[in-house]
């Protein structure tokens, strides 16, 4: 019998994803959390560039599982962690956190411009401030965080071989860009395909309040290489929550709401294209939505629910064509999709995008 040596932490245990076969043609990389691939690699360079003291405290703005992957870290390592969030964090997770020893600080008003996330840096650099000699990981700029990704991708190519086409939901910009990057080394004809949401400023649209969490962004990250990208598409809460229940249903992948919103990108691409070997990223498990996304009353109570999804997208030409059919659908948003091309920001929106914010 063969001998499997144990995994030192939790974390080392569940880092790299579950390759599951979802179709002739679609594998999906489930993760149990995949923050843990950047959080770690940034932590660990940290350390070793002695970025990281025993006693400093670790700072972050996050409202999603970048912040939970610190705060297992944190836990494990005895490091001191302060992540600054908003209103729109979920209770479960504030409360993993929170017990895991992070201290969690709630800002409760949003910018005038660039909203919560604009608030949350604000009230991050004064905690800057009140702590000095602090680290802060920086997820939206850290080169490390899309630089986490070549151990899963090593991964992907050792399970299926080939890969044609990789989609995944786009937020801090690393764990899509990192991935597609190692993959074009291998494979120069990747097709890569970015899931947004309506009313996020990265690819192209007004910043405006979004339901859908996980995906989108309010501010452009540094770690953005719009020329990846061969294709865009924005999809709703209501797309994203039915697709991500039909995920459960007939795959018994017990997954978040951006696992859904990409499932339901890759398996319409897959199916258009049956030759091409498709990889869908799907981020987080779904534990933290049982009284959410997996609630048929929550859902009607928030007016999100859909006996069915459309099948395909619609497509446009320009970004701001998927915003104007959002806003006919009363904000409901439709599932449209546009050819980006690899093309840098300005070629397609006309002007340049500010990353100095993020700074």
């Amino acid at each position: 019998m063969k001998i499997r040596k144990a995994y030192q932490t939790i974390a080392d245990a569940v880092e790299l994803p579950h390759v599951v076969q979802l179709a002739d043609n679609l594998y999906g990389a489930a993760f149990f959390l995949m923050k843990l691939i950047p959080a770690r690699f940034i932590l660990d360079h940290a350390r070793r560039d002695g970025f990281i003291e025993p006693w400093m405290p670790i700072i972050e703005t996050t409202s999603g599982t970048f912040g939970l992957a610190l705060a297992i870290l944190s836990a494990l390592h005895d490091y001191r962690l302060i992540l600054v969030s908003d209103p729109a964090i979920d209770l479960p997770l504030l409360r993993r956190m929170e017990d895991l020893g992070a201290r969690v600080e709630i800002v409760l008003e949003p910018a005038p411009v660039g909203g919560y996330q604009r608030a949350r840096l604000d009230r991050m650099a004064e905690l800057q401030v009140e702590f000095p000699d602090h680290f802060w990981p920086s997820q939206y700029d850290n080169p490390h965080n899309p630089g986490a990704y070549a151990p899963f991708v090593e991964l992907l190519v050792e399970s299926i071989g080939q890969i044609d086409c990789v989609v995944g939901a786009v937020g801090s910009g690393g764990s899509l860009c990192g991935t597609s990057s190692f993959l074009r080394v291998l494979f120069p004809h990747l097709h890569v395909i970015g899931v947004d949401t309506h009313g996020s400023v990265l690819f192209g649209q007004p910043d405006q309040k979004r339901m859908l969490r996980g995906l989108g962004n309010s501010l452009m990250p540094k770690n953005m290489d719009h020329t990846l990208f061969d294709e865009v598409h924005w999809v709703s809460a209501a797309e994203a929550f039915n697709a991500t229940r039909e995920l459960h249903r007939s795959k018994a992948l017990y997954m978040g709401g951006t696992s859904g919103a990409a499932y339901m990108v890759a398996r319409w691409y897959a199916k258009q294209h049956p030759d091409a070997n498709v990889v869908v990223l799907l981020p987080d498990e779904g534990y933290r939505y049982e009284s959410t996304i997996y609630s048929d009353d929550w859902l009607r109570e928030q007016g999100v629910w859909l006996k069915r999804a459309p099948t395909e997208p619609i497509h446009v030409t320009l970004p701001s064509e998927a915003t104007n059919m959002a806003s006919q659908l009363q904000g409901k948003g439709v599932w449209s999709h546009m050819n980006w091309k690899r093309r840098s920001y300005q070629e397609v929106v006309g002007t340049p995008f500010e990353t100095e914010v993020l700074v």
